[in-house]
């Protein structure tokens, strides 16, 4: 089971991919958080992607795909995956085909969320994320116990750069212009699938799983 979900910043992605990937037992594949990481870690790639997400802007397509290309690879990977945020534009579609190709594989379906921008304004802005494991809380649907104070570790929590509403604003553009076009590339490649992603997280995931099995 191969499956992309698609769907603008805040619009759930993150959250079924991780539901998708117990249920199934497959992983969850997210270019932002392998990115992330590399920023954290404070590599050459994670420097050079760091300055874009800031921005609001996207990673280079031959370095996300490269990194796309190796996690697949993995052996955790025979069963399925889920790609979590990618891909982004009509060209990083077209490379994934070519790669996919390549390893004879292919998509099995593709998920696109819509969601109202201003929801997904307000849902992105109240994020807060520890700043030190990682885990993600939001100031209204998923408040810590302690405010500002993570759960699991204990460590402050911060609102992200690419959290903050001009940031999203920006990312939603960038949305707008180079990625909300992929629904009519899948929708030509046969495989595309869309629901709101509004409701609960279950009632939402019910919906997804429908379509992907």
């Amino acid at each position: 089971m191969r499956i992309i979900l698609l769907g603008p910043p805040g619009a759930g992605k993150g959250t079924q991919a991780k539901m998708l990937k117990e249920r199934f037992g497959i992983p969850q594949i997210s270019t932002g958080d392998i990115l992330r990481k590399a920023a954290q870690d404070n590599t050459k790639l994670g420097r050079q992607a760091k300055t874009l997400m800031d921005a609001g802007k996207l990673v280079q397509d031959d370095t996300v795909i490269g990194v796309i290309r190796e996690r697949i690879a993995q052996e955790d990977c025979r069963n399925g995956f889920v790609l979590d945020g990618f891909p982004r534009t009509i060209v990083q579609a077209e490379k994934l085909v070519d790669t996919l190709k390549d390893m004879d594989l292919s998509i099995d379906a593709v998920v696109d969320f819509v969601v109202d921008s201003q929801v997904l304004i307000n849902r992105l802005t109240g994020r807060r994320t520890c700043s030190d494991c990682g885990a993600m809380y939001h100031e209204t649907s998923r408040p810590p116990r302690i405010r500002n104070v993570c759960d699991v570790c204990g460590a402050s929590l911060y609102q992200r750069e690419d959290d903050k509403e001009e940031t999203i604003k920006k990312r939603l553009e960038v949305y707008q212009n180079e990625t909300a076009p992929l629904k009519e590339f899948y929708r030509k490649q046969g495989n595309l699938k869309t629901t709101q992603g509004c409701g609960s997280v279950e009632e939402i995931f019910s919906r997804v799983c429908s379509m992907v099995t």
